[in-house]
């Protein structure tokens, strides 16, 4: 594991520009993986507990509910990008790209999605199969950065806190957070969730199950220069 967490992390420009990495922004949470050097000939110490909510999560299980607060650990062995999806042109608000073709139908989905680069990726067995730009959460209800499984599915879901209707919606948190079709148009912003064109969102929920683990960052980027451009 040392040696494919070594120089795993590297900096590349905002994915609101063009590049076939643009999916994969976000895939490390800064304090939720250690990175040991390569020269240590180690491996990162994992608690029982740890393990456990880990396995937990990509086995589609039904996980705990988590608050904000509450992300949960990252298993390293699941943050393999094998492939990234090819994205021609300006990635605007309101735009998102969709193609499983090549990837395993079946594996494990991780979502991603890198607040300050505005987007969302998700990725099935390591192959990205779905981009999009994304609203998130306004100043005074930010989206919060960790790990957090769906725990929730609910393609007709209204707020009960705004009355607003949240359609495919996926929850990450029990003080709500969730990932949902939105009118996704620059200027606009949530009370915390992560909102995504509704079509896309559709595609979204098909894809996944409880347990899925999405991840939010703010700037992490990930290293897919070994991986295959779809």
């Amino acid at each position: 594991m040392a040696g494919f967490l070594t120089g795993l992390v590297k900096g590349f420009g905002p994915k609101l520009a063009i590049g076939a990495g643009l999916g994969a922004a976000g895939l490390l949470v800064a304090s939720k993986i250690d990175r040991p050097a390569a020269t240590e000939g180690k491996t990162a110490e994992v608690s029982p507990e740890e393990k456990k909510t880990a396995a937990v999560a990509l086995a589609g299980t039904k996980p705990a509910e988590r608050s904000r607060s509450q992300p949960m650990t990252v298993d390293p062995h699941a943050l393999v990008v094998k492939r990234v999806l090819k994205i021609d042109g300006p990635f605007r608000h309101g735009d998102y790209v969709w193609d499983e073709s090549g990837a395993p139908t079946t594996g494990p989905v991780i979502i991603t999605i890198d607040l300050k680069a505005q987007t969302l990726s998700v990725f099935r067995g390591g192959y990205e199969i779905g981009a999009a730009v994304i609203l998130y959460g306004a100043d005074d209800k930010p989206s919060p950065l960790g790990a957090f499984p769906i725990t929730e599915k609910d393609a007709d879901h209204v707020s009960n806190l705004y009355d607003a209707p949240m359609p495919y919606m996926l929850r990450l948190t029990n003080d709500g957070v969730a990932i949902h079709g939105s009118d996704v148009q620059w200027g606009n912003a949530t009370h915390g969730c992560i909102g995504v064109p509704t079509p896309f969102a559709k595609k979204l929920f098909g894809a996944t199950k409880l347990g899925d683990m999405a991840i939010i960052t703010n700037g992490r980027m990930l290293d897919t220069s070994h991986a295959d451009p779809a």
